[in-house]
């Protein structure tokens, strides 16, 4: 452990991802060790597959990591909302819960079942994995609870990024109203937000972004950095 600043990050697998997949927390690539390296601050990067808000609130009240790193943090960055905007048809417990099942067999069933449904019916476009008033709910009380131990700690929340997944029917509709409660929020509370699809839009007009159509490439990391620091070094 170093007496370095901790740039602890709450996000979802876009913080981890890079155009051929998902990388170790330390990779040097990802935007996290970009603003870290830069910095001269040391990260901890707490991320999972399909995180939302709500994990990100789960993440911050239960995992002890979370809690070792608050006291040194120099800044929280709450990297989830993606998606929460995203289009799930089928409830997100559903997917979550097919690991479980078994016996194999069945489980492997169920989860082609899923895979043939999620993308078609995905083009409905609703409901999403997490309203946007729920989603801003749960970074309302990550900011609370965070202020009641460390009123100093900035915090910086996201803009969804876009897509192009056919797993989600390359539909968006929830990103605009994702967009309008988080900016509300963020004014009403001075949290500063970075906009991700600003990001990393022109990776995805320029075809460099991971084949499935949702992680980025290497050039969408490293604005995300750009933006962050931007953010981060503003009075």
């Amino acid at each position: 452990m170093t007496d370095r600043p901790v740039l602890l990050v709450l996000a979802d697998s876009l913080s981890y991802y890079g155009p051929e997949g998902g990388l170790p927390a330390d990779h040097p690539r990802i935007w996290p060790s970009l603003v870290g390296r830069e910095l001269g601050w040391d990260v901890e990067l707490v991320a999972r597959i399909g995180w939302t808000c709500r994990d990100a609130w789960w993440a911050l009240t239960q995992d002890p990591r979370v809690w070792a790193a608050i006291p040194r943090a120099g800044a929280l960055v709450v990297g989830t909302g993606g998606m929460d905007s995203l289009p799930s048809p089928l409830p997100t417990a559903l997917r979550e819960q097919i690991r479980y099942v078994r016996p194999p067999a069945l489980r492997r069933a169920v989860r082609a079942g899923y895979g043939w449904a999620q993308p078609r019916l995905s083009r409905l476009g609703r409901p999403v994995a997490l309203p946007p008033a729920l989603s801003v709910d749960y970074l309302e009380q990550i900011r609370g609870a965070t202020a009641a131990v460390r009123p100093d700690l900035p915090m910086v929340a996201t803009l969804p990024s876009v897509h192009e997944c056919d797993a989600y029917g390359r539909v968006h509709a929830g990103r605009e109203p994702a967009v309008r409660a988080t900016t509300a929020w963020a004014r009403s509370t001075g949290v500063p937000v970075v906009d991700l699809k600003a990001a990393v839009v022109d990776d995805f007009r320029a075809g460099t972004t991971n084949p499935d159509g949702i992680h980025w490439g290497w050039a969408s990391h490293e604005r995300v950095a750009e933006a962050m620091l931007r953010v981060l070094r503003s009075p």
